[in-house]
């Protein structure tokens, strides 16, 4: 019996120490403390995976450690959770690299820094093959650091003088390749918690194959996502919210600044857009004018409500611009402050816009006078600038709802200054109202047959 104890205890210590110089040996986190050793071994290239604690974790501003660790050449950076915000100045990405931010780690942006107004938390120019995983993770910045003023209780407006905040953002890339970001709660920036952006210093003055995933964007000053310029973007099980301070105030916004840029090949999936205090979703391509470009993008099963803005928005399309597709599948827009859907300056013959099995309930509450002509109703087109819209229209709805309990024209189309009418709306709608299925199509129509279906 005795021999028999003694067999198993010597059998267990040496199991014990296998396995303890087994993960001393390999493990890819083996330690929260400055470690000199494993930082040279890292630059000489005999490790591959680094933990950004290694370079020593400073409490009040570990900005050189996270750096250092992003600038070592390492495969993939390990940010441990060390209990304590990884207090930073602005952050630049490294190619080639995974940066892996543990369950519970929370990196802040340091207080009083972040002056210029393009300091960003984080940021990437003309980099590729990059993934930022941090499922359980935060990024932060300090909104309210970035203005001068008081805030009053009104849409969060600021009473006097301030300094208006909108470039510092959480992450901005320009002009890169390969880039997947998940997991992540974004939260707090002076910008957009997302900006996904180009630079014309390169022959790529657009980003391409971007993967964005799981991903919360809150409480951010400007957009919860601005996606400029993109050749392949898929956005997917994503929330946008809480979104105020300097107009647009969306959710997601798609709006180019220069011929060149791209809105190509681009998916957004399962995402939520809601209590943002502009729109949910906005798509501004009109400063794309190349007639030989082509834009497309297609949302699926997404979720729409907005605090003081509309639903959709789609304008400003010139009639010598770009072809393409615009297409919602399966969509709802739902407890909006003004229009459920507006359509503006976008011409009949340019950039299908296209509605599938989509859903407006409950919007457009607003008893506001837009130009004048009239209040919020669920669905809006609207020719402004007949310079830049030869003949607006080019809109299919195909098996949609609109619920409403409001006496109105569910949709209403209107003109500024012109005589032009509106062209080629097609598809079917059922609407349910109380007061029954009103249009309101103007003095003229072409080739509009969209059937509508009552439902009281």
């Amino acid at each position: 019996m005795n021999s028999y104890k003694a067999s198993f205890w010597s059998f267990f210590l040496i199991t014990f120490i296998i396995i303890a110089f087994t993960n001393f040996c390999f493990a890819e986190t083996p330690g929260n403390i400055k470690s000199p050793q494993t930082v040279k071994e890292v630059q000489e290239g005999k490790r591959t995976v680094a933990n950004a604690a290694w370079w020593g974790f400073d409490e009040k501003d570990a900005t050189a450690a996270l750096q250092s660790a992003i600038n070592s050449g390492a495969k993939r950076v390990i940010v441990p959770n060390m209990t304590k915000d990884w207090i930073v100045k602005p952050i630049k990405l490294a190619s080639n690299q995974e940066l892996m931010f543990e369950e519970g780690v929370v990196v802040t942006a340091k207080r009083g820094e972040f002056r210029g107004k393009g300091d960003n938390l984080f940021s990437a120019e003309e980099l590729k093959n990059i993934t930022i995983r941090g499922y359980g993770a935060t990024w932060r910045m300090q909104k309210k650091d970035y203005l001068i003023g008081t805030m009053s209780p009104d849409f969060g407006r600021w009473a006097g003088p301030y300094e208006k905040s909108e470039w510092r953002h959480a992450f901005a890339m320009w002009s890169c390749e390969n880039i997947e970001i998940l997991g992540l709660t974004i939260k707090d920036s002076g910008g957009d918690g997302i900006y996904l952006g180009a630079t014309f210093k390169s022959s790529q003055p657009y980003n391409k194959n971007i993967h964005i995933k799981d991903v919360v964007c809150d409480n951010h000053h400007r957009q919860g996502i601005s996606v400029i310029s993109v050749d392949g973007l898929l956005l997917e099980n994503s929330v946008f919210m809480n979104t105020w301070g300097t107009l647009p105030c969306a959710g997601i916004d798609f709006e180019p600044n220069a011929q060149g840029e791209k809105l190509t090949d681009i998916i957004v999936r399962n995402c939520v857009f809601k209590d943002n205090y502009g729109n949910g979703i906005v798509v501004a391509p009109g400063n794309i004018t190349d007639k030989n470009e082509v834009i497309s993008i297609r949302f699926e099963n997404c979720r729409v409500t907005s605090k003081m803005g509309s639903g959709i928005i789609i304008w400003g399309v010139k009639h010598d611009g770009p072809d393409g597709v615009i297409e919602f599948r399966d969509c709802v827009v739902e407890n909006t402050e003004k229009f459920g859907l507006k359509i503006a300056d976008k011409p009949a013959n340019k950039v299908r816009t296209r509605f599938v099995n989509c859903t407006w309930r409950n919007v457009a509450h607003s008893p506001e006078m837009y130009d004048n002509l009239y209040p919020a109703i669920p669905m809006w087109i609207y020719l402004k600038r007949p310079e830049i819209t030869k003949n607006q229209g080019g809109i299919d709805f195909i098996d949609c709802i609109i619920e409403d309990s409001k006496d109105r024209p569910f949709l209403v189309v209107r003109e500024r200054e012109s005589d032009i009418g509106v062209y080629d709306i097609t598809g079917n709608i059922t609407v349910r109202n109380p007061y029954g299925a009103v249009m309101d199509l103007g003095a003229k129509s072409y080739n509009v047959t969209l059937k509508v279906i009552e439902e009281r």
